[in-house]
C-alpha cells in the first residue's frame, strides 16, 4: 500500500520544482482544494483517475507520484 502522505509530498515538491502552485494545479484538474490536505492528514489516496490527471498535468508518471520509481519521465 502506498503512503498517502508521501504521495502528497511528492506531488507538492514536483509541482513546486516546476513552479506550479498547488491551487492552480488543483483548479485546472477540477479537484477540490482540500485534496492534498486530505491526503496529508487522513490516509486518503485519490482514485486512479485523479492520480492520472495530476500526473498528466505535471507531465510525470503515476509511478513517480506513487514512489515506485525515481524517474519522473512518462513512458508514452
Amino acid at each position: 500500500m502506498h503512503n498517502s502522505q508521501e504521495v502528497s509530498n511528492t506531488i507538492k515538491n514536483f509541482a513546486k520544482g516546476k513552479k506550479i502552485t498547488i491551487g492552480k494545479m488543483l483548479s485546472d484538474c477540477n479537484l477540490s482544494k482540500n485534496t492534498l490536505s486530505s491526503m496529508q492528514s487522513g490516509g486518503y489516496l485519490p482514485r486512479t483517475e485523479t492520480l492520472a490527471r495530476i500526473a498528466d498535468y505535471l507531465d510525470c508518471s503515476v509511478d513517480y507520484l506513487l514512489g515506485r520509481t525515481n524517474n519522473p519521465e512518462v513512458n508514452r
